[in-house]
C-alpha cells in the first residue's frame, strides 16, 4: 500500500469541537433526522487497521484459552482426543512395524 496523497489527511475526531457547545445545542446534535440517520458511516483506513488489530488479538486470545482448556479437559479424561491429538500424544498407536 502507498502513502496517502496530501489532500486525503484523516479527517478530525466526530467529537472535535465539541468541548465548547452548551447543552440545547448538545441535544439538537444528538438528535438524528432521517436523512442523517441513513447516511453511511465513513471510517479511515488506519481506523478500519486499529479495529482490525484489535479483533485479531480478540480471536487468538480465545483461541489460546480454547486451546488451553482443551489440553487440560484431555488431561483430565473429560473428552475423547481426535485422530492429530491422539497422534501427538501417543505416537505408538500409530506404529505399524510391529505387524511387518
Amino acid at each position: 500500500m502507498g502513502a496517502l496523497p496530501a489532500a486525503a489527511a484523516a479527517p478530525p475526531p466526530p467529537t472535535a469541537g465539541l468541548e465548547s457547545v452548551d447543552g440545547s445545542e448538545e441535544e439538537n446534535l444528538n438528535e438524528q433526522t432521517p436523512a442523517t440517520a441513513a447516511a453511511p458511516c465513513q471510517i479511515t483506513p488506519l481506523q478500519f487497521q486499529l479495529w482490525k488489530r484489535q479483533k485479531d488479538a480478540e480471536a487468538a486470545a480465545k483461541a489460546v484459552e480454547a486451546a488451553q482448556k482443551r489440553a487440560e479437559d484431555i488431561a483430565a479424561g473429560r473428552v475423547r482426543m481426535n485422530g492429530r491429538e491422539l497422534y501427538q500424544k501417543e505416537p505408538w498407536v500409530f506404529d505399524d512395524s510391529r505387524f511387518e
